[in-house]
């Protein structure tokens, strides 16, 4: 029969180099799509792609991954929804390659019961993307009483966490990782001592001493890595560490890994490409929690990664609006989107340098985050859903705060270079967003992706 007037599929992805972490397949191949489920695999007898067909998508060239997945977006909504909202964070989230992302609940009310994640839920329903809630640890995030966490798990909630703010009373927090394993739920933790962080706005070391601003040590996140990291071994629960940011931070993981402890952690992708360094511009852009630390750190951080000490890449999404970051830097709020340019730098300054493979780098966005969360994602094989990312590894794009999907722009501007994709799989020089739209409306959680090279100022 020829597979052009074949029934039983949909769509078909022709000729994409297929990356699936969790077999280990790498090889060019053909995805057939039938409904919302991936029907076939092919990867010996190719299809000739000879014309355009709305059924075929040429995907010579591109990579084909299992959906991304971003385990911590600040989505702002309830409370902030000038800043950001849940239809337009999965909106940058779609544009930047992401088919789920995890939304942290340090809105206003804070996602601490069960009325708050049903409404997650229900905004969710009209949202570009899969969206699934992260929980408060504590009553109001104000680290004092612990929240219903098996009522939270029943409303859907996939972890608990107090991001923001660290839980700061260890008692507590022991007895948080005790319940949360009764219902097997992952803690994520914010490891920052407040009382060493204190009215500190970046890294504390030979730059922040040359600007005159004060700094926040490497000790203030350590020190409570180092806590959590035995209460988890005392209480058996499952830990994961936010947002990795310094070299004594790592190696604490590395050896409670070496001791089979069930700690997990993450890393972003500004901890892993930029330095204190960049505050010398006075940007507040780049003023993020935990702050941005030395050379010596991000090297650390790269090589946690690539050595599987850390498990994950989360872009930390953190929208603030223009007013807010236009002021001096001591007075900005800490934290910058990333959603439409993680990919980006994480391809340019870990896979261009060799640092991490593709097959590496795609199962920190995929398969790594949805064992951590018991997602049923992060795979490709036949009977699955059709929850796909195609990339092109050799697309060149400008980064434009203006132009990004993002309800907020704070983020760098970065020179770049770019063209997108059209509705039949072809790219040309156009928005990227509205192209990528136009995929994931016709073929359901399949995203087409842009890698964004960043030249770093």
């Amino acid at each position: 029969m020829n597979r052009r007037s074949d029934p039983t599929f949909d769509y078909l992805i022709a000729g994409a180099r297929i990356i699936d972490p969790e077999s280990g397949l790498d090889k060019v191949g053909d995805i057939y799509v039938k409904g919302k489920k991936i029907t076939r695999i092919e990867t010996e007898k190719l299809i000739s792609i000879r014309k355009k067909d709305r059924k075929i998508i040429d995907a010579r060239g591109k990579i084909c991954c299992p959906g991304l997945i971003d385990i911590h977006t600040h989505l702002r909504e309830p409370g902030r929804e000038d800043e950001e909202t849940i239809y337009t964070g999965s909106l940058a989230a779609v544009a930047g390659g992401f088919t789920t992302i995890l939304c942290m609940p340090n809105t206003q009310p804070p996602l601490d019961d069960q009325e708050s994640i049903n409404f997650i839920y229900e905004k969710a329903k009209t949202a570009k993307c899969k969206v699934y809630p992260i929980a408060c640890i504590t009553a109001g995030r104000e680290g004092k009483q612990l929240t219903e966490m098996a009522d939270l798990k029943n409303a859907g909630a996939v972890g608990i966490s107090d991001d923001g703010d660290p839980v700061s009373d260890p008692r507590i927090l022991r007895h948080a990782l005790e319940y949360s394993k009764m219902v097997d739920l992952p803690v994520i933790s914010h490891c920052e001592d407040l009382s060493l962080s204190k009215d500190g706005v970046m890294n504390e070391g030979f730059v922040s001493t040359v600007l005159g601003l004060r700094g926040i040590p490497s000790i203030a996140e350590e020190t409570i890595v180092a806590r959590d990291i035995r209460l988890a071994e005392f209480t058996g629960a499952r830990l994961h560490i936010a947002h990795v940011s310094t070299s004594g931070s790592v190696e604490l993981i590395r050896e409670a890994k070496k001791r089979k402890l069930n700690v997990t952690s993450e890393a972003t992708p500004h901890h892993l490409t930029l330095t204190d360094e960049s505050i010398k511009s006075f940007d507040t852009n780049c003023k993020v929690n935990p702050p941005l630390r030395t050379r010596k750190d991000v090297d650390a951080v790269i090589k946690g990664l690539k050595d599987g000490t850390i498990d994950c890449i989360a872009t930390d999404h953190a929208p603030h609006s223009e007013e807010e970051k236009d002021v001096e830097f001591d007075y900005a709020p800490f934290g910058m989107i990333g959603l439409e340019t993680a990919l980006g730098l994480v391809t340019t300054e870990l896979v261009e340098k060799n640092h991490l493979s593709w097959l590496q780098t795609i199962a920190r966005l995929t398969l790594n985050p949805a064992r951590i969360f018991d997602l049923q994602q992060g795979k490709i094989k036949v009977g699955a859903p059709a929850d796909l990312t195609v990339i092109d590894p050799e697309l060149e794009w400008e980064v434009v705060p203006s132009g990004l999907k993002s309800k907020s722009k704070n983020t760098r501007r970065m020179e770049t270079k770019g063209q997108s994709l059209d509705d039949h799989g072809g790219w040309k020089g156009s928005s990227h967003s509205e192209n990528v739209k136009a995929f994931e409306c016709e073929i359901d959680c399949i995203i087409f992706a842009l890698i964004i090279y960043i030249k770093m100022n």
